[in-house]
C-alpha cells in the first residue's frame, strides 16, 4: 500500500471485544466500517465445582494486550500507520464480577462469570427477605428479577466467602466492576491513576442500578449489603473515560495516549452495530449465550412474558438513554463447545456444521442444553440439560443437528414473548455473532422462526458497536451514526423453506421437552460428596 493510499484511509478506530470464550482487538475504518484487521485469543474457563464458572481477570488483561500487540503488528505488515487509530471502545460480557486491590492492582479472587449458578442460595437467602418472596420485587426500578444471573448476587458471595475482600473493603481498598470497568481502570494507569467508571447499559445489569434515575440506588445496595465506595462512577457509553497509558505488556506501546471512548455490554453493542436506532428494530446475538433486544426508544417497557428491561445505549453525556427489552438464553454456542469439550463428537466447532448437514434431520432427537438453568422466558434455575427421544438409530450427526435446532427454539421462546410484549410482531431477525457463520443454524433459525433472518456481510457488529460509540463521542467526533454512511455493511438473507405446519409440530415437541427439564435440581443436595 502506498503512502497516499494510506491517506485515503483516514482515521480509525480500535474495538476491544472482550467475550466469555475469547478476545478481541479489531481496527476499523470509521468512514466506511471496513474491518481492516483483528487478532482474537481465546480465554479459559475454570469450573471449579459443579454449576461454577470462573475466569481469570489476569489472563482477560493478558489476552487483551496480546489482541492489540499483534493486530498492530498485523497493521504495520499491512503498511496501515497505527498512528490513524484515534480512538478505541470497549465491549464486553456482562454480569461478569471482578474484586480487586487499588493498591496492589490484583485481583482479590477469580472473576465469577455471568453464567456461574453458585449464589442460588444466596439468591434464596435473599428472596425470603423479600415481601411475598417476590423475585420481581424490584423489577420497575432495575428491570431485573433476583437471579443467579446479574452482579449483584455475585458480590454479595464474595463478601460472605472470600475473607480478602472482606478485609480489602474494611481497608477500604477494594473496587468492584464489571470486566469493562477492569479493563479500563487497568488500561488507563491501573494503581497508577486509572480510571474507575462504567457505562450506564453494564451498571443496569448489576441489580443496583436504577434504571430511571441513571444512578446507584442507595436502597438497593443496602438491600444487597453493598458497600457504594467500592462501585465504579457511572458515565455515558459514549466519552473519553482517560487515555490509554503504556503497559510493560505492548513491546511497541503503540496506542499510549489513545482516548478510551466508547464502552457497551456486548449486547447493546451489537444493537448500536446492528443500526437498531428505531423503537422496534431488534437484533438477535449468537455467541456463548444468546441475546434477543428489541430497541423501544426512550420509554421503559416492562415485560408480563419473562423479559428483561435494560438499557439499550447513552451516545453522549447530553445525549438521552434509549431502553430495551431483553431475551436472554444462557447456552447457544456454548453446547457447540460442549459437544466438542465434554463429548468429543467433533474436534473443531465449524465440524458440528457438516455432521448437522449430513443428518438434516434430529430424527425425533430434542436437546434442551439448560446446563445452567433456563434463563428466559422461564428463570427456572432448577432445570437442567436432557436429551430426549433417543431411538437405536440416533447417531451423533441427529444430535448435533439437534443441538443447532434448540438455538433455535430458544430463540423462538424468547421472539414469541417478545411480540406479546410489544404486540406488533417482527418481520425478519436482524442476527450477528459468531454461530452466524453456521449456514445451517441460519436456515433452521429462518425455518422455526417463519420469518426472513438477515445476517450483515460482517458478522463482528458488536466490536462494530464500540467502535462506533468511540468514535462518535464528543472530543473525538471522527465516526457519523447514519446507517447510510457506513458502505461497508452489506446484508444475506435466509427466507424460510419449510411449511409453518412441521414448523409449529416441531416446537410443540421442544416445548414438552423443556418441561421435562425442570426441576431437577434443589439447593438442599444430600451431603454425600457431591454437595456444592
Amino acid at each position: 500500500m502506498a503512502a497516499s493510499d494510506r491517506m485515503v484511509l483516514g482515521p480509525l478506530v480500535g474495538s476491544i471485544d472482550q467475550g466469555t470464550s475469547s478476545s478481541r482487538f479489531l481496527v476499523f475504518n470509521a468512514k466506511t466500517a471496513e474491518l481492516l484487521s483483528h487478532h482474537q485469543v481465546e480465554i479459559q474457563q475454570k469450573f471449579p465445582k459443579e454449576g461454577w464458572v470462573e475466569q481469570d481477570p489476569k489472563e482477560i488483561l493478558r489476552s487483551v494486550h496480546e489482541c492489540v500487540e499483534r493486530t498492530c503488528e498485523k497493521l504495520q505488515q499491512l503498511n496501515i500507520d497505527i498512528t490513524n487509530i484515534k480512538a478505541i471502545g470497549v465491549s464486553n460480557q456482562r454480569e461478569t464480577t471482578v474484586v480487586w486491590d487499588k493498591t496492589t492492582g490484583e485481583p482479590l479472587y477469580n472473576a465469577i462469570v455471568w453464567l456461574d449458578l453458585r449464589t442460588q442460595s444466596t439468591v434464596e437467602r435473599l428472596l425470603k427477605r423479600i415481601p411475598g418472596n417476590n423475585k420481581s420485587f424490584f423489577k420497575f426500578r432495575t428491570g431485573l428479577p433476583l437471579s443467579t444471573y446479574f452482579s449483584a448476587v455475585k458480590l454479595r458471595w464474595l463478601l460472605d466467602n472470600v475473607e480478602e475482600i472482606r478485609q480489602a473493603v474494611d481497608d477500604g481498598r477494594a473496587m468492584f466492576g464489571t470486566i469493562d470497568s477492569w479493563l479500563i481502570w487497568c488500561l488507563t494507569g491501573g494503581k497508577n491513576g486509572g480510571v474507575h467508571c462504567t457505562d450506564v447499559t453494564n451498571a443496569s445489569r448489576t441489580m443496583l442500578f436504577n434504571i430511571h434515575s441513571l444512578d446507584w440506588d442507595p436502597e438497593l445496595c443496602q438491600f444487597f449489603d453493598i458497600p457504594m465506595e467500592i462501585l465504579p462512577k457511572v458515565r455515558s457509553s459514549s466519552e473519553i473515560y482517560g487515555l490509554m497509558k503504556i503497559c510493560p505488556s505492548l513491546k511497541s506501546g503503540a496506542l499510549t495516549g489513545v482516548p478510551i471512548s466508547g464502552c457497551l455490554g456486548d449486547q447493546s453493542a451489537a444493537l448500536v452495530g446492528q443500526m437498531c436506532f428505531q423503537d422496534g428494530q431488534a437484533k438477535n446475538t449468537y455467541g456463548t449465550g444468546c441475546f434477543l433486544l428489541c430497541n423501544t426508544g426512550q420509554k421503559s417497557v416492562f415485560s408480563d412474558h419473562g423479559l428483561l428491561t435494560t438499557i439499550a445505549y447513552k451516545l453522549g453525556r447530553d445525549k438521552p438513554v434509549c431502553y430495551a427489552l431483553e431475551g436472554s438464553v444462557a447456552i447457544a454456542g456454548a453446547v457447540v463447545r460442549w459437544l466438542r469439550d465434554n463429548l468429543g463428537i467433533v474436534k473443531t466447532s465449524q465440524e458440528v456444521e457438516k455432521l448437522a448437514a449430513e443428518a438434516g434431520t434430529s430424527y425425533g432427537c430434542y436437546f434442551v442444553p439448560a446446563f445452567s438453568g433456563l434463563y428466559a422466558p422461564y428463570w427456572e434455575p432448577s432445570a437442567r440439560g436432557i436429551i430426549c427421544g433417543l431411538t437405536q438409530f440416533t447417531n451423533k450427526n441427529h444430535i448435533a443437528f439437534a443441538a443447532l435446532e434448540a438455538v433455535c427454539f430458544q430463540t423462538r421462546e424468547i421472539l414469541d414473548a417478545m411480540n406479546k410484549d410489544c404486540g406488533i410482531p417482527l418481520s425478519q431477525l436482524q442476527v450477528d455473532g459468531g454461530m452466524t457463520n453456521n449456514k445451517v443454524l441460519m436456515q433452521l433459525q429462518s425455518d422455526i422462526l417463519c420469518i426472513p433472518v438477515v445476517k450483515p456481510s460482517m458478522p463482528e457488529t458488536t466490536a462494530l458497536g464500540a467502535a462506533m460509540a468511540a468514535g462518535a463521542a464528543e472530543g473525538v467526533g471522527i465516526w457519523s451514526l447514519n446507517p447510510g454512511d457506513l458502505t461497508a455493511v452489506t446484508c444475506e438473507r435466509f427466507e424460510p423453506q419449510i411449511n409453518p405446519e412441521e414448523s409449529e409440530y416441531r416446537y410443540a415437541r421442544w416445548k414438552k421437552a423443556v418441561m421435562k427439564s425442570m426441576g431437577w435440581e434443589t439447593s438442599e443436595a444430600p451431603s454425600n460428596g457431591t454437595d456444592k
